[in-house]
């Protein structure tokens, strides 16, 4: 996600790159592009949140100086210290909830830090954060919040007022299909045109083909999801998204469990605090206690 969409003609291709998971090619056009002064600032918040989203966060700690001016570049440099140290998250998280209970209003400032309380599953605080934020990335956080919480009800309305502000914004597709996707029946396929019309538009992300590849899942087109998923992997051979549904759909179609014990294994390497490994690690603990507790006694 980025800042909110103002000023379409001069920055776009870079905010669309951004929003459809293509990383390189927005750092690259925000290295080409020259921009009037008073977009710098959002055209760099873009660069570096595609580094971050690359992983390489030495390149955003490295170039934003703690002593900066803009709160925005020290918000985005904060970002990328939480992610880039697990042993510092604890202490960062502290530092933001200390900012948070000030007055803080610039709403790039409030999306990293309801991101980061994202992360952290604190789906109500980054509610709490961004509930007065006007952008629209803010109103798509929200979204994907409160998805989590099972609140498509409240998700709808904030849909509702994305669409008001820019029902033409590529976040705004996006987010008209995480509902549609979460809503299911019928709305599944309409959610796939989405994913694909963006894909003919722009380019086929790992991000869009995996949106395509979770509503042939949803309507049990299996073949399609596979041809999907097997574009994605080539596009990025170890993309989180694209390991999970291939566990998923080796699971649906009755493959072989090495199959699907493959994906789970690279996503154990590469992933090892993603969600669905520490749900998956949780639930797997929670399984063996219970077995332990039925195991028959044996007599002495």
């Amino acid at each position: 996600m980025a800042s909110q969409d103002r000023d379409p003609d001069e920055l776009f291709e870079i905010r669309t790159n951004f929003y459809i998971g293509n990383y390189q090619q927005c750092v690259n056009e925000a290295q080409k592009i020259k921009v009037p002064q008073h977009l710098q600032t959002e055209k760099d918040l873009l660069m570096y949140r595609s580094y971050i989203a690359q992983k390489k966060y030495g390149v955003v700690l490295d170039e934003i100086s703690k002593q900066v001016s803009q709160e925005e570049l020290l918000a985005v440099r904060l970002l990328a210290e939480y992610l880039s140290n697990e042993s510092k998250r604890e202490s960062i998280l502290h530092e933001l909830d200390n900012k948070m209970g000030g007055n803080v209003k610039n709403s790039f400032c409030l999306l990293m830090a309801g991101y980061m309380y994202y992360l952290q599953e604190n789906y109500e605080s980054t509610l709490k954060v961004i509930h007065n934020a006007d952008s629209l990335e803010c109103c798509a956080l929200a979204i994907q919040a409160l998805l989590k919480l099972d609140r498509l009800d409240l998700a709808r309305k904030e849909l509702k007022r994305m669409t008001e502000l820019d029902e033409d914004s590529v976040i705004t597709q996006l987010a008209t299909a995480w509902i549609n996707i979460s809503t299911g029946g019928e709305k599944l396929q309409e959610a796939f045109y989405i994913y694909q019309e963006l894909s003919d538009k722009h380019t086929a992300t790992p991000l869009l083909l995996n949106g395509q590849a979770v509503c042939h899942i949803g309507q049990g087109k299996y073949e399609e999801a596979q041809s999907v998923l097997q574009e994605a992997l080539d596009r990025d051979s170890n993309n989180p998204d694209t390991l999970i549904n291939f566990i998923v759909l080796s699971q649906n179609t009755g493959k072989a469990v090495e199959v699907s014990n493959r994906y789970l294994s690279q996503m154990k390497d590469s992933y090892a605090n993603h969600p669905y490994i520490k749900d998956l690690t949780q639930k797997t603990a929670e399984l063996d206690r219970l077995a332990r507790g039925y195991q028959p006694s044996v007599a002495s």
